[in-house]
């Protein structure tokens, strides 16, 4: 009757440990898949990543959304909701965005006439960038 019982716990073991290892193995495929949609989304360019919008949040030290789009004529506001005053600068040399300092609650507003991808920073912090595409 001993011998029952331990054959039945090995082969429970066993059962169970194959189980294991299958969903061990389909969780290792999914992060692979996953890793791979992720690389995949990496390699899109600013412009296909770009949120539709007019309005853009300074917060934490960084644009808030960094990359949006918007069509020639619109105009984009950026309000600093940071303690610390910021910038928003164009940096291709193109004519764009020129905020000077922007202290807490001020905004800036430009509007974008060309076509064209506008990249900006924040010229007291330039670790902060953007980017507006205009379509």
């Amino acid at each position: 009757m001993k011998k029952t019982y331990i054959y039945i716990a090995i082969v429970a073991v066993i059962v169970l440990g194959g189980v294991g290892i299958y969903f061990a193995m389909n969780q290792k495929n999914t992060d692979n898949n996953m890793n791979s949609m992720d690389m995949n989304n990496s390699s899109n360019d600013s412009a296909s990543s770009a949120v539709e919008t007019d309005t853009v949040s300074i917060k934490d030290f960084a644009f808030s959304p960094v990359n949006i789009s918007v069509k020639a004529g619109t105009k984009v506001t950026w309000t600093n909701n940071d303690s610390a005053p910021h910038t928003v600068t164009e940096t291709d040399g193109k004519t764009g965005p020129s905020s000077g300092n922007l202290s807490n609650g001020d905004s800036y507003s430009f509007t974008f006439t060309k076509p064209g991808i506008y990249h900006y920073d924040c010229s007291i912090h330039p670790n902060m960038t953007g980017t507006v595409t205009v379509n």
